[in-house]
Formats: C-alpha cells, structure tokens, sequence
C-alpha cells in the first residue's frame, strides 16, 4: 500500500489520494464545464487504485504517470488530454517559478550586476531589494496584465515594452513640471501643505522638494521648462525684502518714508530691478542687488546639491531631473541663468565634481541669444564654456521646425526636453505646443533588425534587394500598427488607476486637464511613444550598408516617413498623442542584441558587438566629421516628434576653443537640429580633483583612481567603467572622436 510521496525538491510527504481526485476532477470540470457523479467515481477510482499498489513510496511523476494512463483507458480520451495539458501547464510554472527563484537569488546577492539602469546602485541594499521586485514585477507584468499579442512581441525582440516592471502598477513614464503654478499657488503633501514661496531661496529649495515628489509618482524623468522665467518673481520678492533691509541702516527720515512705500504694497514685485528709478536710495539698491546675486547664487549651489543628494528610489536612485533655461532677457531671470551655469562650472562637493544631475538644457532662440547683438548672447557664451568643461548644458532649438505654432510670449511653448531626449509634441487634445503638465505616458520600441532579418527570411530567394525591402516594409508597417495596439492597451491600463495611487501629482494639477474624476482626461494630453532602435544595422542587413550613403539615406527615409505618416494617422484616428520616439535604449541597446545573437549569430557589422547602435544614430566607429554626423542626422530628426537628440564626440581640448564650439553648436541649430549634445572626455582624480582626459594616472598628484564621466543617452551618469552596463561600455570604447 502507498504511503509515502518523494517531492520533486527530494522531500518525503505522506500520501494523500484526495490531491489526486481534485486533480482528475479538475481535467472533468476543464472539459464538461461541470462534476458528474460518474466524474467523481473515476477520480475515487483512479485515487484508490494509487493507494492498493504494492509499493509503499512513489516518485510525485510516477504517480502522474498512472493518472495518466488509467484515464487513457476511460473512454474520456478528452479527460485524459485535458489532464496531460494541466500537468505540462504545472510544469511550465515550476520551471518558470525556478527560474525566477534563480534569478532572484542571484539579485539579492548581487551575482550577476547588470547595470540596466546607470543611475542605479545594484550592490546596495536598496539596488538588491529593487532588482529584486523589478524581476518579480516584470514576471507578473507578462503573464497577468497584457495581451498574448503584447506578450510575445516582447519577448519575440520585436517590440520592447520599456519599463516592464512598473506596467503592473500603472504608472506613467515622464513630467514636465508646471513649476509656475506649484510656486505661485501652494501645494499639498501626504504630511503636510506648503506655501507659496516668498524669495528665491525658498523657491529652489521647493524645486528641489517638488522633482523628488513627481519622481516617486512616475517611473521616468521630470523636468523645468524655463526655470529661468519661473524664478523671475521670486527673485524679485527677495530683492525687495533685501532693499527694505537696505533702508533701516540709513539714517535718513525720507528712508524711512521709502520703507512704509515698499512695506505697504506689493505692487513693487512687479516691476523688474532692472529699473534702478523705481528705487529712490542708490546704496540701498545696491545693498539689495548684490544680495540677491548671492542669494541666488547660494540657492543654486543649493538646488545642485540636493538634486545629486536626495535619493528617492530603490538603488539609491537620484531623480532623473532637467532644467530648461536660457531666453529670460529679464535681469532676474539672466540673473538665475548666470547662476546656473557659474555653479555647473565650479562643480560640486570638496572635489568639484561634475554634475550628475540636473541635466542643464540652454534653449537656443533666435534674436535672443545666438548673435552677438543679442541680449542673452553673453549667457550662451557661458554655457559654451560649461559644456566644454561639463558636458551640460545640452543644447535645445527653440526655433525647430517641429515646434511650429509656439508662442514667443509664452515660454510655456517653447521647445524643451525631459533630459535624456524625450519632448512633447502639438496636443492634439487642445493644449497646442504647450509643455508643462504633459509628458510622455509610455513608449515601446520596434528592434528594426529583427523585423530586417525576418525580412530576409521570408524573401529567401528572391533576387533583388528592392524585394527584400518590400518585404521588411510590409512587416514594419504591420508592427506598427501592432505597437499602436500595445500602447493603447497599456495606456488604457495607466488610465484605469485611481488618482489615490498618485495623490501629489492628481490633486495639486502637476498633470494639465485633470478634472478631478478621471485621470484620462489628463493623460490623453501627453504622448504615446512608438520608438525604434537599430537603423543603421537594419540597411545593413537590407543593403549592405548604413545611412551614411546616399542609397543608406534613401531607405532609412523611407523607413522613418512610415513612422511619421503612420503616428500622424493613428493621432487623428484615436485622438492621442502617438508619436515617433528616438529611443535613448540605455539596457535596450544590449539586451536586444543579446536575444538577437542568440536567434541569427554574428554578422559583421550588425551583432558582432555587444550593442545595437542606438536609434537613427550613425554608427559610433563611423569615422566621419563633426559637419558630416550633423548633416546625416538632420535629415531625420525632423521626422520624430516625441523626442531625438544628435551628440558629437570631440577631444577635451575644445576647453581652449570656445569659438569652434559655439560655431559647432550654431551649425546644429542652423541645421534643424532639435536638440544637440556634445561628449568630450571628463575623467577626474578622486584624489585631487583634477578634472581633464587622464590616462592611467593623474598628472598633478600620479593617483589611478580615476572617475570616467560619459554621457548614456541623453543624461550623465557616474564612472562609466562600473555604471554602464557590457553593451553600453563596449559603445563608449568604440566612440570615434570626430574631427572638426
């Protein structure tokens, strides 16, 4: 008689027949959508007969093994296959289930570091617990939330879902922060409420507070449009405030008379310091002014430090910030972005470190400072020189094509970027080129060579390229349309969530439209991204070379022209924001090469490294000129409208040659461009701070503990060398320089 069970992990149980009879009934109710009493007499029957054999231990397969040849023997042949199909279902599980085990195993003991996220600490006990619920979530994400048809194209390397492990929770991906109103109005916390601010101090300090707070609502970045302008106010109130400290040290009765004026209104915050006639006591203004230059400055060094300091997600994870800044001709607003740029040169901490974060965006804008005669044409030459030391300010085009109907009175319209290159686009739900309160609301991202390699399959034997390349477009085009799908049906997901689950963001209007009962009507205003990823190695597979060909070029339009028409159909069809994403693929670049190698191998020039070359980028170890890149490029970046960004590698001695800079950066703008970077080497001593291109060692002190500062997409990140994951630090290897 049977007594005893062995379990597959070796474990010895006792036997229980009733597990076998819900089994067999459970393969009964699968098929007759109900229990017969002749169902139950054949589980009591094959469960008995379990019991009288004449061993007294059984292996947990051996047993199913009987279960499924007594059923075989019914004349429910049916039963027998529902039970055989139930039994290999609860064997994909167990298997599914150990690797995840596996995999979770490996993360908590940090075995296997894989950087995805170069913002993320993965050996710290916040980076393991996060890399840990990440796997978890993921899982869950695959088998319990979407579609078959959402399901397979990611893990087919077809259509990557981006974070994968926030799709369960239905957060959205990034924010333009409506900083204006949030400073001007109060907000609301889960402790607490917080005034309006009352100088400029107070106001960069809640900067800082309100892009810690988004962050945690949200799994991507978040951004100031123009903290220039923003700042304008508040930089008057502390002016005022120091211009009434100013009064009370001269002994003068009609200073007294000015102090009850400017105590009694507050009309004066309106007019600009500019206007020196407005304030009738020359030392007390000047008292005023150089306080408020310090105050600024002081609160700026301020806003750099908490932002590279306070950590807010698991990994030890700084917010993804930006700041937008750069065509406030107001003296207030020059004020801050002199400020701005002066504290990103100095750097940070005893060392002087780089900046991490913010990432420092300067708006370029026509007539206001691109030319020598224009206003803030100084401050532009300032961030010249803070990019050829610091890497930022990146460069955003106000004047973009893509931009078309801002309004030059509003800096609310004018073009700027989340960062790491991602950008709202014209609302087709009523807000035009606005961008506070919008954002991107999630993206997936078609690996073009997959679908190339696809292509060349189903064409095998047919003798023209032109064929093969019909095929690829026909398969694009339908795997457009299914990421179409895939975006709508996570953001209908995103849209069912309560607006409890994001409090902050929902009841302080950080979301533009919300009215106050369905969180749709806010996220229909930003954007559903369909993002690519491979074109240069996709012509490569098609003809045999990439885009910076004439014949490259011409396919590679033709390739990008499907995803605009297409966004711009599915825009006007659905009423929402779809729009064409140059991905940044920081993971992606590997993860999808790795799953690519697997399926085709190595083929020169497309996998035979360990990175995808990131969206239309031309390849990194093309050896062309900073002009050919650029002009390559540009033709394009104005086929994407929900975010690109071009960036050129130069040596670290354009710190010497600001002139060739500006005219590299002017050539950019001149060309269309969006939204430009440029990466010179940024190595620095840990020992001493010097900060330069460095070898081996240090020249000034001979230390070899050197930190190797690179850009990842559009953002900076720590050392390179331990931050990036493998694809991205055998790119970083491969960056040509380009010459000028």
């Amino acid at each position: 008689m049977l007594t005893e069970v062995v379990k597959r992990d070796g474990r010895v149980v006792r036997f229980d027949r009733e597990k076998i009879s819900r089994a067999v009934l459970k393969a009964f109710r699968e098929i007759d959508g109900e229990i017969t009493f002749k169902a139950k007499k054949t589980a009591e029957r094959i469960a008995k007969s379990i019991k009288d054999l004449r061993q007294d231990k059984l292996t947990v397969e051996e047993i199913q093994d009987i279960v499924e040849r007594e059923l075989m023997k019914s004349n429910r042949k049916d039963i027998a296959k529902a039970y055989i199909l139930y039994r290999d279902a609860r064997s994909r599980m167990r298997q599914r289930n150990s690797e995840i085990m596996a995999k979770i195993s490996e993360k908590i003991d940090a075995d296997n570091v894989e950087n995805q996220n170069a913002n993320v600490d993965e050996r710290s006990f916040g980076g393991r617990m996060g890399a840990v619920t990440s796997e978890v979530m993921k899982n869950y994400a695959l088998d319990c939330c979407m579609s078959e048809m959402s399901r397979n194209n990611h893990l087919n390397n077809e259509i990557y879902i981006h974070d994968l492990d926030h799709y369960a929770v239905g957060d959205h991906n990034c924010l333009s922060v409506p900083f204006d109103k949030l400073l001007a109005n109060s907000f609301n916390t889960r402790q607490t409420d917080v005034r309006p601010a009352q100088s400029v101090s107070t106001a960069f300090q809640l900067v800082a507070v309100i892009f810690q707070l988004q962050s945690l609502q949200q799994f991507g970045g978040v951004s100031a449009t123009h903290l220039d302008w923003t700042m304008v106010p508040y930089v008057r109130k502390s002016f005022i405030k120091h211009y009434k400290n100013g009064l009370k040290y001269l002994e003068s009765p009609m200073a007294n008379e000015e102090f009850k004026i400017v105590e009694d209104t507050d009309d004066i915050c309106s007019v600009s310091i500019e206007n020196k006639e407005t304030y009738k006591f020359p030392d007390a203004y000047r008292y005023a002014y150089d306080m408020t230059v310090k105050e600024i400055y002081q609160s700026v060094e301020g806003m750099y430090h908490n932002l590279n300091t306070l950590q807010s997600r698991s990994g030890n994870q700084l917010p993804f910030t930006s700041i937008n800044y750069g065509t406030c001709t107001l003296e207030e607003g020059r004020l801050v972005t002199k400020a701005i740029l002066e504290v990103s040169i100095k750097g940070i901490g005893k060392l002087y470190k780089t900046s991490i974060f913010p990432c420092g965006i300067f708006q370029c804008m026509k007539g206001v400072n691109r030319k020598r005669e224009d206003p803030n044409y100084d401050l532009f030459q300032l961030a010249l020189r803070s990019t050829a030391q610091r890497l930022y300010p990146n460069y955003a085009n106000v004047d973009w094509s893509g931009n078309d109907g801002y309004d030059r009175n509003d800096p609310q319209t004018f073009f700027s970027t989340m960062g790491c290159r991602t950008a709202n686009g014209w609302d087709i739900n009523g807000l035009g080129q606005l961008k506070d309160g919008r954002g991107n609301i999630c993206p997936v991202t078609i690996i073009l060579p997959t679908l190339a390699m696809e292509a060349t399959e189903l064409a095998y034997g047919e003798k023209s390229e032109e064929d093969v390349i019909e095929v690829f477009m026909n398969i694009l085009d339908r795997k457009i349309y299914v990421a179409k799908d895939m975006l709508i049906e996570r953001f209908n997901f995103i849209c069912s969530q309560s607006p409890d689950s994001a409090k902050f963001m929902y009841e302080n209007g950080l979301m533009e439209g919300y009215d106050g009962k369905n969180i749709r009507s806010a996220l229909r205003h930003g954007t559903l991204a369909i993002g690519q990823i491979g074109l240069a190695e996709t012509l490569q597979i098609l003809i045999g070379q990439n885009h910076t060909t004439d014949k490259g070029m011409m396919v590679a339009k033709r390739i990008e022209r499907l995803f605009k028409d297409r966004c711009s159909e599915f825009k006007e069809r659905y009423k929402l924001n779809f729009g064409v994403y140059f991905t940044p693929a920081e993971n992606l670049c590997y993860t999808a090469m790795k799953k690519f190698k697997e399926r085709w191998g190595e083929i020169p020039n497309v996998s035979d490294r360990k990175f995808f070359t990131n969206s239309i980028h031309v390849p990194v170890w093309e050896k062309i000129t900073v002009a050919e890149k650029i002009d390559v490029e540009s033709q394009l970046t104005g086929y994407s409208s929900a975010g690109c960004i071009t960036y050129v590698e130069l040596e670290s001695k354009i710190k010497d040659n600001v002139e060739a800079l500006e005219t590299l950066v002017n050539y950019a703008m001149d060309k269309d461009i969006p939204y430009f970077a440029v990466n010179v080497p940024n190595d620095m001593c840990t020992n001493c701070g010097y900060c330069d291109e460095i070898e081996e060692s240090c020249p000034m002190c001979g230390c070899n503990e050197i930190r190797r500062l690179r850009r990842v997409t559009g953002y900076l990140t720590g050392d390179y060398k331990t931050a990036f994951n493998e694809g991205k630090q055998a790119e970083v290897e491969e960056r040509t320089k380009h010459s000028m």
